[in-house]
């Protein structure tokens, strides 16, 4: 169908999805066998599970089974197209984004442990041999470690702070640990993998995750007050529960506004690595 390049799962999911929204699958319709969109699309049937997988999750499909192909769902209420919990959304996008054979994924966020827990899955098709990307990009902006953060603080102020020691902490380990995880790629899977942290002098008030230069998920940070153990005492802080944030998913090819959404946050994102961010220290 594709020439000599072959189709991603996230390619597929969205050929499937314009099938559905354009009338050609209808609510009740059994889509083909895993084999037959497997052979329509030239993938491997990996691909076309991830690419079902993808659309489950956007509750386009139904009745999805190991023994019979799924149907289409029925359409959801008005008002029922809504962004996902950041965990959830995140979680599925990555995986169709490692399906590209150079992934780049460029991130702003408070700390990276939304991340590591949603790259969970990707890096596991990734050492089963299930995907294999030819190289594997990140970049990520985290707030810098001396900043007065908007989040988290405590209720109370205190002249020594253990809210931003615990922050600080949290970053540090999320930050290694997310890239202990994909440099073992390079050395078990032989992919070329780069991973590099900057640092911003001010707390983002939103997250960011551009995928492959064709997908944008935004979210806001939403603040609450909660309580938190820390160095044999109990915290009373403002913090946010980031895998609890909306995404929003813009797609460049959705639409002349998606698209512009896309690249606009993709220059914003250059300004920010280039201008005004450094070199991330873990110490």
């Amino acid at each position: 169908m594709n020439g000599s390049r072959r189709l991603s799962s996230q390619e597929i999911a969205d050929i499937l999805r314009e099938r559905i929204r354009g009338g050609e699958l209808k609510a009740g319709d059994r889509l083909p066998t895993q084999a037959e969109l497997a052979d329509e699309f030239g993938v491997e049937r990996g691909a076309v599970r991830q690419a079902l997988r993808a659309l489950h999750e956007d509750g386009l499909l139904a009745n999805v089974s190991k023994g019979s192909p799924p149907r289409i769902a029925e359409p959801a209420p008005a008002g029922g197209d809504q962004p996902q919990p950041t965990m959830r959304a995140l979680g599925h996008r990555l995986t169709a984004a490692f399906s590209a054979p150079r992934v780049r994924v460029d991130v702003v966020c408070h700390t990276s442990e939304t991340l590591v827990l949603a790259l969970s899955e990707p890096l596991r098709l990734i050492h089963e041999g299930h995907v294999r990307p030819e190289s594997i990009d990140f970049r990520v902006l985290l707030p810098a470690r001396d900043i007065a953060l908007a989040f988290p603080v405590l209720v109370e102020q205190e002249e020594d702070d253990p809210v931003h020691r615990r922050w600080l902490e949290m970053r540090n380990a999320q930050a290694r640990v997310l890239r202990h995880n994909l440099r073992a790629v390079r050395t078990t899977r032989h992919v070329d993998v780069r991973v590099t942290f900057r640092t911003l002098p001010f707390t983002p008030p939103t997250k960011l995750y551009l995928l492959n230069g064709e997908e944008a998920l935004m979210g806001h940070y939403m603040l609450t007050r909660r309580e938190e153990e820390y160095e044999n005492r109990t915290l009373e802080m403002y913090d946010a529960l980031g895998s609890q944030s909306l995404l929003f998913s813009f797609l460049k090819r959705s639409g002349h506004r998606d698209a512009a959404f896309v690249e606009e946050s993709e220059r914003w994102f250059e300004a920010l690595w280039n201008t005004i961010a450094t070199d991330m220290t873990f110490s």
